[in-house]
């Protein structure tokens, strides 16, 4: 049966793959991204390999107006969201707490933590009314854990993982499925955007490993959303075999 997904921060890394999965399946998309040109090329790219109905919407979810009148006055057709991929998410900046940027920082709360509260808030009661959705939250192996030079970041991260869990409480009696996906180290955008563009240092990151890849993560998601209605996986982590923790990963030299 086919579903209404709504995927965002669908214009790159696990947010794309995950589109790409879930259209592989024939389920109708709403996605959401900041970037126009990726969004619409994405857009136009599912609908002629899987012949799917589409809705992309541009906009940035740290804008609570925005997120409003983007998802808080969707068209009739595309109102009943079944399965809502809070996946919009990044890092920027690596630096100890006492020389770490406070644009940085706020950069990181205000998309992790803020966008995600924003569009869950907007969606969530729909699934309420009808008894029925599933939320997946994407945070990170950083959310479990903390490493030098990560103090903001990790601290978002973990800021996720805690409200999947109470997530989980406050909907459970209205039987809507809340899974927290923690992802290790995946290969994407993730360290060109913490590094503002420098490709040596971003690529320095995956030296010596067989990092994951966003399709990696997008099929896991897949996975927890295709369950039978009374099976729900709640908490996931999930890292390369390299990958002991946020802090050790085996590298060949």
């Amino acid at each position: 049966m086919r579903k209404t997904v709504l995927v965002t921060g669908a214009t790159s890394g696990i947010g794309e793959a995950t589109a790409i999965k879930f259209a592989e399946a024939t389920n109708r998309l709403i996605l959401t991204g900041r970037r126009k040109d990726r969004l619409d090329q994405l857009a136009e790219h599912l609908v002629e390999e899987y012949g799917i109905d589409i809705l992309p919407l541009c906009f940035d979810v740290r804008d609570r107006k925005q997120v409003d009148k983007y998802l808080g006055h969707l068209p009739e057709e595309w109102s009943n969201i079944d399965i809502l991929v809070n996946n919009a998410g990044l890092a920027a900046g690596l630096s100890h707490i006492d020389e770490g940027d406070i644009d940085d920082w706020d950069q990181m709360i205000d998309t992790n933590i803020r966008g995600l509260l924003y569009v869950t808030r907007v969606i969530a009661p729909g699934m309420v009314k009808r008894r029925s959705g599933h939320i997946i939250n994407i945070s990170s192996l950083a959310g479990k854990e903390v490493y030098e030079n990560g103090a903001v970041y990790c601290g978002s991260k973990h800021a996720v993982d805690a409200i999947s869990r109470g997530m989980r409480i406050d909907l459970v009696k209205h039987n809507i499925k809340v899974t927290n996906v923690a992802p290790g180290m995946v290969e994407t955008e993730f360290s060109l955007v913490r590094f503002r563009g420098d490709k040596e240092r971003a690529a320095s990151v995956y030296a010596g490993v067989h990092p994951l890849t966003g399709d990696d993560i997008a099929k896991v998601i897949f996975y927890c959303a295709t369950l039978p209605p009374h099976v729900c996986i709640n908490d996931v982590v999930i890292t390369p075999t390299a990958q002991a923790a946020a802090h050790y990963t085996f590298r060949k030299s």
